[in-house]
């Protein structure tokens, strides 16, 4: 997995200029505010930190689309671009107009990277260790932050500090940036694949993976194709084929399902378990929807399906030991890598099901649909037109492997009797015998309407056709995409509201009451000298709480992190509350103080930091993803701008305590929120956890019918 670790360390970068960006201007604006006079021009002053806002803002209203028009990897180095340039602007800056066009050039590239990062990153790194990678960027803006604060504190110790120096130093890191994101990055795979460059993306996979088999996983990207779909849950016992066939009247052989070992000889059964409910099944402590009716029965749904995950997760199953080629009836086969839309030799060798050639009527496919030699092969009429295309991507090698991460596993099953071509993941659970949990939907290839073309075997259609259709407003729409928008809207907002920005930014002037900037006036700093030197030991706090956050965020899960920090940040915001109301001994005060901002802070980077961003590039479908984390994102800021300028309004009529009160009312609505709506996505395959939403979503509608 080092390929997709450096790959997600060189996009963090650009978190890391956002971070060091932010620190400088903190640090730089008094000295902004001397040279051209600003002291009794609030609004210009305002104008300078805010502009780099208002470009994220205007900047991510149109990321979305064109990330998903363009390619993640081509705003990627747009960003990098724009960050060059405004620092040079920056550094040049005649006069205050000039600077506030650099600070929106500025904002342009941070809305870029905060928007796309995450995304990128979850799009390449493998669901095992998705949420570690996902948390770098806050660790990489920390740092950002850390570092520049050391530079700022350093110039602010010169005789003549030069606030041009200060934010023209982010070209460097930029330059170093736009390096990376032009001749190491790759592409996302999974963009590549909604384009149906099939080829490219599989290069990319093999590269991310250090591995060349990767036939299960470029299977997984091709299914995310689809948004929504009639998905069901269902349960099956999964055991050699001589044990059912002993014990099973011939009538019950028709609900089988039959799975091939890599072993010659050696063929396993799926049975469906029946009798029961699949959601009750899938769902063990209880019913799905909560007898309270409060509790979304999405998040039961991922909690029953967590009881089961190995915490460390699998890239095979642990199903079979020798996974190669379980679903390949054929062992070794020949294959053509003809999936790419730009492939021009299209030979007439279509894909044709041998299903009706096996003893079964349901029947495992292998990845891809890699074609199975059978004795109709010769009385097959003339392939039509649309239908799959012979082959999988691996030329000259065994049916790959089909884990997708996870302990998932991806595979088809066609059933001739009643004409239906259904893409089942599969998820091992516990127990003496060997049970699995799955989630059975329509493949995004399968085409029914040309069903009556194809006398023998399902109706496919290539991937570049589905790819084609591209996003479209209507798919936001979708029970599981406008289930996933509410999630990932709602946890935006009670995010930028919980009261980050008023701890971050009036940091300083909390601690000066407490009395901690006379102590440090006493070693002989002056009061902008001794705010630096605060804000940068606070910054560099953060650090190994983000690292311990990246070690946990894959094992006790996103969900378990955001329940068990929040309640920390409230204690924090109530003991400032207190502090800010009642008289204390001014060392107890300082002491009480500093502890509380430094707890608040730490807790947030654990949690409420990364986790919103890391949620939201994980719950929407690849074909809509850039547009809904673009909706997401824009929340973000717009958030940002409300609490930033309506920070002093506030703190006028109900002063600090009061301020830092309705922070806490924020973040104890923010833990029912959590409690209620937000899923455990650990450790799942993007893919595995839109079916997820979708089928939740229903569930829910159902539930509040009833």
């Amino acid at each position: 997995m080092s390929g997709a670790v450096l790959v997600a360390v060189a996009a963090a970068i650009g978190n890391f200029l956002q971070g060091w960006d932010n620190a400088t201007i903190a640090g730089s604006i008094l000295y902004i505010k001397r040279e051209f006079n600003l002291e009794s021009e609030p609004t210009i002053e305002g104008l300078i930190v805010a502009m780099s806002l208002i470009g994220a803002t205007v900047v991510t209203t149109c990321s979305g689309p064109l990330s998903d028009f363009l390619g993640r990897r081509p705003m990627l180095i747009i960003s990098s671009v724009l960050y060059f340039l405004s620092s040079l602007v920056m550094l040049w800056s005649p006069n205050v107009y000039i600077l506030l066009f650099a600070r929106l050039l500025d904002g342009f590239g941070i809305g870029l990277a905060v928007t796309l990062v995450p995304l990128y990153i979850s799009e390449t790194a493998p669901p095992e260790i998705r949420g570690l990678l996902n948390t770098l960027p806050q660790f990489t803006g920390s740092a950002g932050m850390f570092l520049s604060y050391c530079m700022v504190f350093g110039m602010s110790l010169t005789k003549a500090p030069s606030w041009r120096l200060m934010l023209g130093v982010l070209s460097i890191p930029s330059i170093i940036y736009f390096a990376l994101t032009l001749f190491f990055l790759p592409e996302s795979p999974r963009w590549l694949v909604s384009k149906g460059r099939m080829l490219e993306a599989k290069k990319v996979l093999q590269r991310l993976r250090a591995k060349q088999d990767v036939a299960g996983e470029m299977a997984l990207l091709v299914e995310g194709l689809g948004v929504g779909g009639d998905t069901a849950i269902e349960e099956y016992i999964i055991g050699p084929a001589d044990e059912f066939d002993d014990a099973e009247d011939p009538s019950a052989r028709k609900e089988q399902i039959k799975l091939y070992g890599s072993s010659q000889g050696l063929s396993w059964i799926a049975k469906p378990v029946t009798g029961q409910s699949s959601i009750s099944l899938v769902s063990r402590k209880g019913s799905l929807a909560n007898q309270s009716g409060l509790m979304d029965p999405l998040v039961k749904l991922f909690g029953s399906v967590h009881e089961k995950l190995p915490e460390t997760g699998s890239m095979r199953s642990t199903l079979f030991p020798h996974f190669g080629s379980m679903f390949s009836v054929g062992g070794n086969q020949p294959r053509n890598e003809d999936w790419d839309e730009e492939s021009i030799a299209r030979e007439g060798d279509d894909y044709v099901s041998d299903a009706a050639a096996d003893d079964s009527d349901d029947n495992l496919q292998s990845p891809l649909i890699s074609r199975q030699t059978t004795s109709l092969d010769k009385d097959m009429p003339a392939p039509t037109q649309g239908s799959m295309r012979q082959g999988s991507l691996l030329e000259g090698e065994p049916s790959g492997n089909t884990g997708i991460g996870g302990g998932w596993q991806l595979a088809w099953k066609w059933s001739e009797r009643e004409g239906i071509f259904k893409r089942i993941y599969l998820h091992q659970e516990d127990g003496e015998i060997v049970q699995a949990a799955a989630l059975v939907s329509q493949p995004a290839l399968y085409n029914k309407e040309l069903m009556h073309q194809q006398p023998v075997g399902p109706a496919m259609i290539h991937p570049s056709a589905t790819a084609a259709k591209g996003p479209s407003w209507s798919d936001l729409f979708e029970p599981g995409v406008k289930h996933a928008l509410i999630v990932g809207v709602g946890i935006q907002i009670l995010q930028q509201f919980s009261g980050i920005n008023g701890v971050l930014y009036y940091t300083p002037q909390i601690l000066e009451q407490a009395g901690v900037g006379y102590l440090l006036s006493n070693l002989g700093l002056g009061s902008t000298s001794a705010s630096l030197l605060i804000s940068s030991v606070t910054t560099l706090l953060m650090l190994p709480c983000i690292a311990v956050a990246m070690r946990l965020m894959d094992i006790s899960g996103r969900r378990t992190l955001l329940l068990t920090t929040i309640p920390i940040l409230i204690v924090s915001l109530l003991i400032l509350v207190v502090g800010s109301l009642v008289n204390l001994d001014s060392t107890v005060n300082a002491f009480i103080s500093t502890l509380s901002v430094v707890v608040y802070f730490c807790c947030f980077v654990m949690g409420f930091g990364p986790i919103p961003n890391i949620l939201c590039a994980e719950i929407f479908p690849t074909r809509v993803r850039g547009l809904c984390i673009a909706t997401c994102a824009l929340t973000f800021w717009i958030g940002d701008i409300i609490v930033t300028y309506t920070l002093p309004v506030m703190l006028n009529s109900v002063g600090l305590g009061g301020v830092f009160g309705m922070y806490a009312v924020v973040c104890i609505l923010a833990w029912m929120f959590v409690f209620l709506k937000v899923p455990e996505t650990k450790g799942m395959p993007l893919e595995v956890i839109t079916e997820f939403f979708s089928v939740g979503a229903k569930q829910a509608e159902v539930t509040n019918n009833s």
